[in-house]
């Protein structure tokens, strides 16, 4: 038998090959059902009316929730990980937005209107916007409670305690901004509806280079399954070194001045 990487797998013959990949398709097709069904119960769900109207800044000013479905009645926003300040978006939540422009057009022919939402303010998601090229709409909620009632945006008082409300339990405080998916629905009336959220590794399914990398031998390759900051960047980064810190931030690399000291890149950090 032949050593070969990643991890030496058996070297068999294609016949032996075709026998163990039928049974690795029985499990696979178990998963399929598996998730449809859960897909199913998804879908039943019920749903929570939102009392409150949510206003929020975008390029052409104020705009209220129900005003973000256009003429579709459900919609999907991305709780995208910006703080005031920040001057750039999460390298997680990035990674994800790298796929949405793609899918957004299908979306919005099936009845799907889709918006990135993110506590710093709006002219500080524009210049990042511009910089990565995404064409999806993105809108500031930071003159509302939106980010704090979806439990993706926590106060200082919240962080101070060392535990904040993420994920459907307490957790943990390491950001004052968690990433995340919620689903609204639109009325006949136009009364909306909360039908669905999910945070953490719920929406890793909509990662599509995480699929395509499930299909290969070496797959994610990380230390850890989901810690992103082993290898993700900003895509206009890739090759500049750096590293992601624990609120999913860039951080520079240090580099050295004609003197010798060391300094650190002044670029998003």
């Amino acid at each position: 038998m032949t050593s070969v990487s990643p991890a030496n797998p058996k070297i068999v013959s294609r016949s032996e090959w075709s026998d163990a990949r039928l049974e690795l398709l029985t499990r696979e097709k178990e998963l399929t059902r598996q998730y449809d069904a859960v897909a199913v119960a998804r879908r039943s769900l019920p749903w929570v009316k939102v009392e409150k109207e949510y206003v929020f800044e975008g390029p052409a000013g104020e705009v209220t929730l129900a005003q973000l479905f256009e003429d579709r009645t459900q919609l999907i926003v991305r709780h995208f990980m910006f703080a005031p300040g920040w001057s750039e978006g999460c390298v997680g939540c990035s990674f994800l937005a790298d796929h949405i422009d793609g899918a957004r057009i299908h979306l919005e022919q099936h009845d799907v209107s889709f918006v990135a939402i993110s506590r710093a303010p709006y002219r500080e998601i524009a210049a990042f916007q511009k910089r990565m090229g995404w064409q999806f709409r993105w809108v500031s909620s930071y003159a509302s409670d939106f980010n704090y009632d979806y439990h993706v945006s926590f106060r200082p008082e919240e962080i101070a305690s060392g535990k904040i409300y993420h994920n459907f339990q307490l957790r943990e405080a390491v950001s004052e901004e968690r990433a995340g998916n919620s689903v609204f629905s639109k009325g006949p009336d136009g009364t909306v509806f909360h039908s669905y959220s999910t945070y953490g590794r719920g929406d890793e399914l909509l990662v599509g280079a995480y699929m395509y990398l499930d299909l290969t031998p070496k797959g994610r390759d990380e230390r850890a399954r989901g810690n992103l900051t082993d290898w993700v960047r900003h895509h206009d980064r890739y090759g500049a070194g750096g590293s992601v810190d624990m609120q999913g931030r860039y951080v520079a690399p240090e580099t050295s001045d004609s003197s010798g000291v060391q300094k650190c890149c002044s670029d998003g950090t």
